[in-house]
């Protein structure tokens, strides 16, 4: 098997390039949308104790994100690290860079795994997730933190192939891996009667092919991506590049994943009832979030290769391009979530009409943080933007501030004092404007000093 050669991003069609990229990309979130969702689908329609069940997946997932988050962010980082080999055609940095992402992959895995295995109870405990929901939630988790491993090497084998511009293999395998989660699901389910635990394992074996067959293709490359397995090695210098890319980045998605938790601790203390409906309703407000990430690769990519290549002027117009792509799929994909709100929402077993509490809960998150979602878009793409110009750090600090502390601040301050579950959605789109316009105001300064330094040093 061969991924093909590689794209090359500084030169060409740039809006051609961008939906070439972009839209794989998209459709592999739609995929792990899917996959996920899986999850909460069946054991909501299915298992004997449905919304106990929904209530306990959902339970998990901003925590699992918290834990796994500065992890995964270092895949940013060495995707940004390879995107400036490739644009500078560095061959031996890029084969570096696949063997040292590789084998931390494997390392960190391991000690995720073990971490969230032990620590569940405690962990979701101190979430106040309903003693009713505690048991269910614990296994769930436990189960999924044993597929670590394999999400580890996926994560990482797919930053390699996306700065390298193949994403459409990552497509390919979780078009298979996502079909065999399904299949897995109703038989574990509706077929053996098992109940979250049937899920979670479903999910973790689907996880574990996803990882074999992207490690089997950087094995059978023929470029310098080309990995042996055989033959892992990490080297200090690309290791401190990653990191120095990567932490910031995965800072900054724990950040985000402690406001998170910090909301669905919240959500928690309205009861199982809430919670399901909060549950089904923010499963499919992340498909219009999957249309927004794809546009953030697109824009960290592009960047990249064209920061590598002292492009910048390129720079701007890959800013320009992904943002107005974000906003025409945001409006169009949320409008559509929302009107089709109900019928979406009873996939996931919430029923009933408006006189239902699952079902009020959920459209009003798809009415509040669903229909302006292009915001959190475009704050993506300017992040996307600053990190593949290397500023990593200086994104993560315009999230911390912009989005997570005023997050933070709004739930002990104005949901605090109104105690409703419409103030507490608010903070997202009120969060998203705010740190868009901090990461543009950043953007545009740093372009500036890099273009001046680009024309001092060709003096």
């Amino acid at each position: 098997m061969s991924a093909g050669a590689r794209m090359n991003m500084t030169e060409g069609p740039l809006f051609k390039k961008l939906l070439v990229y972009a839209l794989p990309v998209l459709a592999t979130g739609v995929l792990q949308f899917l996959y996920n969702s899986a999850d909460t689908v069946i054991v909501g329609r299915f298992a004997e104790n449905g919304e106990t069940a929904l209530a306990a997946v959902g339970s998990t997932g901003s925590l699992t994100a918290l834990i796994t988050g500065l992890f995964i962010g270092l895949a940013v980082g060495a995707n940004v690290s390879l995107s400036h080999a490739f644009g500078s055609g560095r061959e031996e940095s890029v084969r570096d860079i696949v063997h040292t992402s590789v084998s931390i992959s494997f390392i960190l895995g391991a000690i995720i795994s073990v971490f969230g295995f032990i620590a569940a109870p405690f962990l979701l405990s101190l979430m106040g997730v309903p003693t009713e929901v505690l048991s269910y939630s614990v296994l769930y988790m436990r189960i999924i933190f044993i597929g670590m491993p394999a999400q580890m090497a996926y994560n990482y084998g797919a930053a390699v192939l996306n700065a390298r511009g193949d994403t459409k293999h990552p497509f390919y395998f979780l078009l298979v891996s996502g079909a065999l989660n399904v299949c897995l699901n109703f038989i574990f389910v509706v077929f053996v009667g098992m109940d979250v635990d049937g899920v979670a394992l479903a999910t973790i074996i689907s996880q574990y092919l996803s990882a074999f067959l992207i490690l089997r293709l950087l094995t059978r490359l023929e470029d310098s991506c080309k990995l042996e397995i055989r033959h892992l090695y990490i080297k200090k210098d690309k290791l401190a590049k990653i990191i120095r890319i990567g932490v910031p980045a995965g800072v900054q998605g724990c950040l985000f994943s402690v406001s998170n938790v910090l909301i669905q601790s919240s959500i928690n203390s309205f009861g199982a009832a809430t919670m399901a409906g909060n549950t089904a309703a923010a499963n499919i407000d992340g498909l219009i979030y999957i249309a927004m990430n794809s546009f953030y690769h697109a824009a960290l990519a592009f960047t990249g290769q064209n920061a590598g290549a002292l492009k910048y002027g390129r720079i701007k117009r890959v800013c320009a391009m992904c943002s107005g792509m974000v906003v025409c799929f945001g409006v169009a994909i949320g409008a559509a979530c929302y009107f089709l709100g109900p019928n979406l929402l009873s996939l996931f077993g919430i029923e009933g009409g408006m006189e239902s509490e699952s079902v009020r809960v959920g459209m009003l998150r798809l009415a509040i943080v669903g229909l302006p979602y292009c915001f959190c878009g475009l704050m993506e793409v300017m992040s996307g933007t600053l990190r593949g110009l290397g500023a990593s750090l200086v994104s993560a600090t315009v999230s911390l501030l912009g989005s997570c502390v005023l997050r933070v601040i709004w739930i002990y301050t104005v949901f605090s004092e109104y105690r409703q579950i419409e103030i507490l959605y608010f903070s997202y789109p009120a969060t998203w404007v705010i740190t868009t316009l901090a990461h543009f105001t950043c953007l545009v300064i740093i372009m500036k000093k890099r273009q001046k330094e680009l024309a001092f040093h060709d003096l």
